[in-house]
């Protein structure tokens, strides 16, 4: 038997799933608020929570990453009224197991529940691995799910791309799969293709013999080569020059290539691990791309999320970087203001975990007389923008709030007259309310608090069987 939590503020909805879950077998609590939800799941053992999109106290899409976070890291499967493609995504991207429209048959609700119950099963057989991870801080959602994958790409050999903007740790991730792959113990080979020389590079991925070319006065291995038994990493592989796209790929099918000025042909057992902070599908469309290699490459994908959405790493980064500095410097740990972490979670770090780590050099170096660490101590264009932010945020909060009705029409392409708007309401709550009960007026009128005569006529008029 499963435990089963539902979040969702509509009484009818959470009887009616409820009803239907509990005929599966399975036990299920209910709650009508994020907050009073959120607790359920962080004190209860439960394996999947129904999540609704719009709540009386805030957006469920925001809560994803808490609820998944919770002791038993349920399933959660996403229930809206109000679907959207870029709901779906956001849905998706933060690690909700499906995304389900609302009304929907109670077979299209019960269907996703008994995958995600299959999936909860099956994973549970596996035996937990234990990552090598020491350069990778932090414990957020969003960076525990990248771990995920990564330990995912270090249990197997396929092909890996790694997607991040610049700063996120795409290389320290990269070479995390190969240390916990088995494969560590031979080379990590980097090719950074953002910086070779379109004159010289095959020469330099491919080797040359002795003679191949002017200047060539003795033999050289390729990195391609070198990366036999190990990992070849390309970093920024979306800059990987188009007329070398089609000879890779040709590597990447076989591996095999010939050095420059040679008949014969090398084998190489590499495993291929690419990263980019480029959309390699728009350059696809572009056709500056190869869609051949693209798809070659990313057998197995990573996206990598900016500090921007997990702060709640900014901490535990923050503490490692003055761990080391006060270890490399010989010097005592440094102390921290509150308003330090304050100024730190109100910035955007546009340079991501790069940059948070840089500033904490500046600002190691900066406060190196002093014990405690605080605001001032940032440099200046951070404080700028953090004052700037304080600003922002109380000019929003004086602007009068809006209601998720407003919200609802707002979305829409079109605004109808109040008329039809309250018309197609009441038609959308009616074929739910007949969809949830069977059919079952009885039922039907119990839930909506209509009497029989009422009830009959509504559906008349909507012309709803």
């Amino acid at each position: 038997m499963a435990k089963v939590l539902i979040i969702d503020d509509d009484p009818m909805m959470n009887e009616a799933l409820t009803t239907v879950v509990g005929r599966m077998g399975h036990s299920v609590d209910t709650a009508f608020t994020l907050r009073q939800g959120v607790d359920l799941a962080e004190a209860g053992a439960f394996d999947v929570v129904f999540l609704d999109v719009r709540m009386p106290d805030g957006c469920g899409l925001d809560y994803i990453g808490q609820i998944r976070q919770a002791p038993s890291e349920p399933e959660v499967i996403i229930i809206t009224a109000y679907s959207n493609v870029n709901g779906a995504k956001l849905a998706i991207e933060n690690g909700a197991w499906n995304y389900i429209h609302k009304p929907s048959s109670l077979e299209g609700m019960t269907l996703p529940l008994m995958r995600a119950l299959q999936y909860r099963e099956e994973k549970a057989k596996h035996t937990p691995v234990n990552l090598k991870r020491e350069k990778i801080i932090g414990s957020g959602a969003k960076i525990t799910s990248s771990l995920d994958d990564l330990a995912r790409a270090a249990d197997c050999r396929a092909n890996v791309l790694i997607e991040g903007e610049t700063g996120t740790g795409k290389e320290i991730f990269a070479r995390t799969i190969h240390e916990n792959s088995d494969r560590a113990g031979k080379n990590f080979v980097v090719v950074d293709c953002a910086s070779l020389p379109e004159s010289l590079v095959e020469g330099i991925l491919f080797g040359h013999e002795r003679g191949a070319f002017t200047g060539a006065d003795r033999a050289r291995e390729g990195l391609i080569a070198q990366a036999h038994g190990g990992t070849l990493f390309l970093d920024e592989v979306g800059e990987l020059p188009p007329a070398l796209q089609k000879s890779f790929l040709r590597v990447l099918q076989e591996r095999r290539f010939r050095p420059l000025g040679s008949t014969n042909e090398q084998a190489s057992d590499f495993r291929l691990v690419a990263a980019t902070n480029r959309d390699l599908d728009e350059m696809v469309r572009q056709e500056r791309f190869r869609s051949d290699l693209l798809y070659r490459l990313r057998s197995l994908r990573i996206s990598l999320p900016p500090l921007r959405d997990r702060k709640e790493d900014i901490r535990d980064l923050v503490q490692f970087s003055m761990n080391r500095l006060s270890t490399l410097n010989a010097t005592q740990i440094k102390g921290f203001s509150p308003d330090f972490f304050e100024a730190l979670s109100r910035y955007d770090w546009p340079g991501n975990v790069r940059e948070l780590l840089n500033v904490m050099e500046h600002v190691f170096a900066t406060a190196s007389q002093e014990a405690t660490l605080f605001a001032c101590h940032l440099p200046t264009s951070i404080r700028i923008q953090v004052a700037q932010s304080f600003v922002n945020s109380e000019t929003d909060s004086k602007a009068e709030p809006r209601s998720p009705d407003e919200d609802a029409i707002t979305d829409s392409s079109t605004i109808t007259s109040y008329r039809e708007f309250r018309k197609n309401t009441e038609r959308g709550y009616l074929k739910r309310l007949v969809l949830l009960t069977g059919g079952d007026k009885k039922q039907a009128c119990r839930l909506s608090g209509l009497s029989r005569a009422h009830l009959y006529q509504l559906l008349k008029e909507n012309d709803i069987a």
